[in-house]
């Protein structure tokens, strides 16, 4: 990664050495690539539920986390962390992992579409509280395009909480954890560097998660059982790992360059990801709704990225 230190005193340039009038563009960019590598997460994660427990993997994925940033954190001395955002940082990291613990225990009752489909709850409570948090302005455009692709999960997802019981809830409350994540992420990208916010954000998981799993796998708690990895799970931590560390990574530099509620509509996307993952490795076909849905989705992303590149031209 290029070094952003000398562009901070150039009037013209932000952060990342690129012009403002590009900067939400860009972050449109970034989180579109995000959305569409993340669902490469759920797909080991599900391939790894029948035989771990949720908050073990999630413990495994935070730690190699950490471990894959620590040479860029020690070769770059982003070890000292900036006055003020200790607590926001750690707060950060424990929404991050809880999230996760919740949508993980999700996959071994849900599909990875159906899934993700509930989750999307997110963006409308990530619009809200942008608003009331980070007093960003919501234009009516904007908020019709998150309605849109709302209405468009709903479609692949269909009205079947009845049918899926109570693991429905665990997507919901994962989407709740995850819009204050965000929202944390908004909040420091202005000051503190990507890599140090993704660093500590593994390493408070990996704490909390580690005490988690000693006092819940006492506890018989099945959400946080222990148990060593072997043969081919090992592989399948460790892809999970990097898959995380580099969709999150693209994640932190999106907030960077667009407001969190501009951004909201491209968390859709994370629909298609996972509907192309979980018909190669899972056999999961597309229904009609399905189709609809997502084409919904696609819709409604383009329609922001249109309406801005306008805006900024």
């Amino acid at each position: 990664m290029r070094n952003y230190r000398h562009v901070f005193s150039s009037p013209d340039h932000n952060a990342d050495g690129l012009s403002p009038i590009r900067g939400p563009v860009r972050g449109m960019v970034l989180m579109a690539m995000a959305m569409l590598i993340i669902p490469g997460i759920d797909v080991f994660a599900k391939l790894l539920a029948p035989t771990m427990s949720a908050g073990q993997i999630v413990w495994y994925r935070f730690l190699i986390q950490s471990l894959l940033l620590a040479p860029i954190i020690i070769s770059r001395r982003l070890w000292v962390l900036p006055d003020g955002t200790v607590v926001m940082q750690f707060t950060r990291g424990i929404l991050l992992a809880t999230a996760t613990v919740f949508f993980f225990s999700a996959l071994s009752a849900l599909s990875i579409a159906e899934a993700i489909a509930i989750f999307f709850v997110e963006p409308l409570i990530l619009t809200v509280i942008s608003a009331l948090f980070l007093g960003e302005v919501i234009r009516i455009r904007r908020i019709m395009a998150i309605i849109v692709g709302f209405i468009g999960a709903m479609i692949i997802i269909r009205p079947a909480f009845i049918n899926i019981g109570a693991p429905a809830l665990y997507p919901l409350a994962a989407a709740f954890c995850f819009a204050f994540y965000f929202l944390l992420t908004r909040k420091l990208s202005g000051k503190v560097d990507a890599f140090q916010m993704q660093w500590m954000a593994g390493i408070s998981a990996t704490l909390v998660l580690g005490v988690a799993l000693l006092l819940g796998g006492a506890a018989g708690i099945n959400a946080f059982d222990r148990s060593i990895p072997q043969g081919h799970e090992i592989v399948w931590i460790l892809s999970l790992g990097m898959i995380a560390t580099i969709g999150h990574m693209f994640l932190v530099h999106a907030v960077r360059h667009a407001e969190a509620s501009m951004l909201a509509p491209f968390q859709y996307l994370e629909i298609i990801g996972a509907v192309i993952f979980g018909y190669l490795v899972f056999s999961d076909t597309l229904d009609l709704a399905t189709v609809i849905g997502v084409s919904i989705i696609i819709a409604s992303g383009l329609y922001i990225w249109r309406r801005e590149a306008k805006l900024r031209q």
